[in-house]
């Protein structure tokens, strides 16, 4: 057998949620896995009809622009549902607004039907906004709760089609053990849930991979004693960027600065991921005033930014934040940096070429400028370009 890339666990969901230790045996090491890695697909766009609008605002804008070009930007709309008195009673949004057009309302030529297109957020409370009985309808809101206008009813005129089915995980050339060698041996078909995860040459585990049922298995090709064991996952599949990153940290914790630099944005992300999850939490903060030298060569977006952060503070493979909230989270403290402290910030021009060059916005990137003055808040990190 090869070395491992992979251990199989056994999962016990209810354990995990109350804090158990002590509960997961090893069922198997694997040498490699298939169908592990899949991107999520991009947000379902569905296509609704807001009837009896009165639009204002942004909105209003927006419904000229259409009419100009056929389609025109939104951005997030929050409808705002009304009881019979006009109370609001609860709110439902979509992201990523698009007006495609509108006509006049069949039921009152005052106001019009506008045609727009969405995706609902991860975090909505309803799959639909129902009217409660003799409700006037909709408040419509902006994104920061600027008035829109109103609409009387809201119908989804085309529903995002359904995800395909995505093939089950195979872990490949797994030498079982304990639990499930006992399991295969006695030939029982309920295998149990099991959780995978990723670890390096030696042995330590780099990170979680996925968890699921353990469904079926077959005499393995890689060797005799060998199986190949068959997953129905309920957890989400790591990205294709995780594949990259995994290879980065398969001898183990980097042992040198800036493995992450030949990474793209995304799969930078991912690294900051697997930093977070091999921090070791409890550590004590270097004291206030202490310097830190920032490597800025390979700073051309912001996750490389806070790649570069974490070495800055932690050493390869560090972490300090992976987003601007992250980041003052990790200025509280225990997280290796006391504020206020230094960062000299070396070969600057970099990211003052490669970060945004307009004014961060919502849905707008973040610039130099904007990150300076971020870091400078409240005097927590004094930076010192170079």
């Amino acid at each position: 057998m090869g070395a491992p890339k992979y251990v199989l666990l056994s999962y016990d969901r209810q354990a995990e949620f109350e804090g158990e230790e002590g509960y997961e045996e090893t069922w198997a090491l694997c040498e490699d896995a298939e169908n592990l890695f899949a991107d999520p697909p991009p947000p379902a766009r569905e296509v609704y009809e807001l009837l009896g609008c009165a639009p204002e605002g942004e909105l209003d804008e927006a419904l000229t622009r259409a009419r100009a070009g056929g389609a025109a930007s939104l951005g997030s709309l929050t409808l705002e549902i009304l009881d019979r008195t006009g109370t609001a009673v609860g709110e439902w949004q979509l992201d990523e607004v698009r007006v495609l057009g509108d006509r006049p309302c069949a039921r009152d030529l005052k106001l019009r039907d506008i045609t727009i297109e969405g995706t609902e957020p991860d975090h909505t409370p309803y799959d639909y906004p129902r009217r409660p009985p003799l409700s006037p309808g909709y408040r419509l809101l902006g994104p920061h709760g600027e008035p829109h206008g109103t609409c009387r009813d809201l119908v989804c005129v085309r529903e995002a089609p359904d995800e395909p089915l995505e093939p089950p995980l195979r872990l490949l050339g797994c030498a079982p053990q304990g639990a499930l060698r006992t399991a295969l041996d006695g030939g029982e078909e309920d295998l149990g849930h099991a959780k995978v995860l990723r670890v390096d040459t030696s042995g330590r585990p780099v990170q979680a991979a996925a968890e699921g049922e353990l469904r079926a298995w077959i005499p393995s090709a890689r060797g005799p004693g060998l199986v190949d064991l068959t997953l129905d996952l309920w957890s989400e599949r790591p990205p294709f960027a995780a594949e990259e990153v995994w290879e980065l940290w398969a001898e183990g914790h980097p042992a040198e600065p800036n493995r992450w630099a030949r990474l793209d944005a995304e799969s930078r992300q991912f690294w900051l991921r697997t930093a977070l999850d091999n921090h070791v939490h409890g550590g004590q903060d270097r004291p206030p005033g202490t310097t830190y030298h920032l490597d800025g060569r390979h700073i051309t977006d912001l996750p490389g930014f806070f790649c570069a952060l974490g070495e800055a503070v932690n050493g390869p493979g560090g972490y300090f934040g992976w987003g601007l909230d992250a980041l003052n989270d990790c200025l509280r403290g225990r997280w290796g940096a006391a504020p206020p402290f230094h960062l000299v910030w070396h070969d600057s021009e970099v990211a003052r070429q490669c970060l945004g060059v307009a004014p961060h916005t919502a849905h707008g990137p973040l610039t130099f400028e904007d990150l300076l003055a971020f870091l400078s808040e409240g005097e927590r990190i004094d930076v010192r370009l170079a």
